[in-house]
């Protein structure tokens, strides 16, 4: 929309560019120029000595080409020059503005084309002060290369992400960063570049119920009071069964052993059923794993299979204490729980189930084995399981050489 008071100086200033343009319509320039075609028409009138409405000539003076009036439009057309340009410059700086920063734009825009136009006039048009654009251009070296690191950084961690199967969040994704080396990291900063480069990590799915208790079956007692701490690995365990479920056929179902120390998934078992042969594959993994849990506690739910005689019976011959949480109680075996919770996130990735059994299975078995070997536990410091372990048996060395 056009302003309602024009100054007398943008009234010659339109008239003289409509002068200026042979070919042009009244209906054109008045476009360009933001303003109505009849009172364009009438300003033109007027610079005429017409009154509005009036058709004549020029008036004789013009027609004459005094001195004054050339004068006047050797001016008028210097400023329609100055007009065009302006207009021009405008265009052009409008393609820097799409997006991004505004004053960074309008510097670029400036050091793009100071050698045509002069620092000092694009300064100008644009409404940018000339010392906050030399600022720019100082700096820019500096820029260049804090672009560089984090351009750098950007690609670090897409590449971690994608190592983990898009599976990590900001905190351990940032623990791999400063393994590898390089410089400070922290999880803001990461979190901060995973959002611009669209990358989070999975999230809860709802829990699918697997325990089902028997009641006529004698229960342990309760040996770990939901303390899931562990001085030393291969001292407490906890067990769970979680399904996995397939399409269009039954699911299959995880037994799981984990050490409380390092959180080590020391064995476990799949199968399509819940029987309790399930959990005692699971258990006898675990032996093999660690060459014998003579001493250790097996923590589990109140299932049937773990309250079972056969079970019990496993326990008893490989040396394990049985203990049991409350009937009910997800609080009491939390450890299995968080663990069966990051297994399905991690590897079903929101879907609702896997395509067919062997799929499951696959990626089961590729889950697993990474959780223990490779994927970060907030627990242990961001460090795998298996690293934990080793770190710890160090220290443990460490100090038997020192005493």
């Amino acid at each position: 929309m056009g302003m309602k008071h024009y100054p007398a100086e943008f009234k010659a200033d339109a008239v003289a560019l409509y002068r200026s343009r042979p070919g042009a319509t009244i209906k054109s320039v008045a476009a360009d120029l933001g303003a109505n075609t009849e009172t364009l028409r009438n300003w033109i009138r007027a610079a005429d000595g017409r009154r509005p409405g009036v058709h004549s000539a020029p008036p004789a003076a013009v027609q004459a080409g005094g001195g004054d009036v050339q004068a006047e439009l050797a001016a008028a057309r210097k400023r329609i020059r100055e007009l065009e340009e302006e207009r021009d410059i405008l265009r052009e700086a409008a393609r820097y503005f799409g997006d991004g920063d505004a004053l960074v734009n309008r510097c670029q825009f400036v050091d793009d084309h100071h050698r045509r136009h002069g620092v000092e006039r694009l300064c100008d048009i644009l409404g940018l002060s000339r010392s906050s654009f030399y600022y720019w251009r100082h700096t820019a070296a500096a820029r260049t290369a804090r672009q560089n690191v984090e351009a750098r950084l950007a690609a670090r961690i897409h590449k971690v992400h994608q190592d983990s199967d898009g599976t990590y969040g900001a905190p351990r994704i940032t623990a791999e960063l400063r393994d590898e080396g390089g410089p400070a990291v922290n999880h803001k900063h990461v979190a901060r570049i995973m959002r611009s480069l669209g990358l989070e990590g999975v999230r809860l799915r709802r829990r699918h119920r697997t325990t089902v208790a028997d009641q006529a079956e004698p229960k342990a007692p309760d040996l770990i009071g939901r303390d899931f701490t562990a001085a030393a690995v291969n001292t407490k365990y906890v067990g769970d069964i979680t399904y996995l479920p397939v399409s269009g056929t039954k699911p299959l179902y995880l037994a799981t052993v984990i050490d409380l120390a390092s959180r080590r998934l020391a064995g476990w078992a799949i199968a399509d059923h819940m029987r309790t042969e399930l959990v005692i594959d699971a258990l006898a993994a675990a032996e093999r794993t660690r060459g014998s849990l003579a001493g250790a506690v097996m923590h589990t739910d109140h299932g049937s299979q773990y309250t079972s005689r056969a079970f019990a019976e496993i326990c008893r011959s490989t040396g394990v204490h049985q203990s049991m949480s409350a009937v009910g109680s997800s609080a009491d075996n939390a450890v299995a729980e968080s663990f069966n919770a990051a297994f399905k996130r991690e590897t079903l990735k929101g879907r609702k189930g896997w395509s067919n059994e062997r799929e499951a299975r696959l990626d089961a078995f590729r889950w697993l084995t990474r959780y223990n070997t490779r994927r970060r536990h907030s627990h242990l410091g961001q460090r795998s399981p298996i690293a934990y372990e080793n770190d710890f048996q160090a220290a443990a060395t460490t100090m038997a050489q020192a005493a």
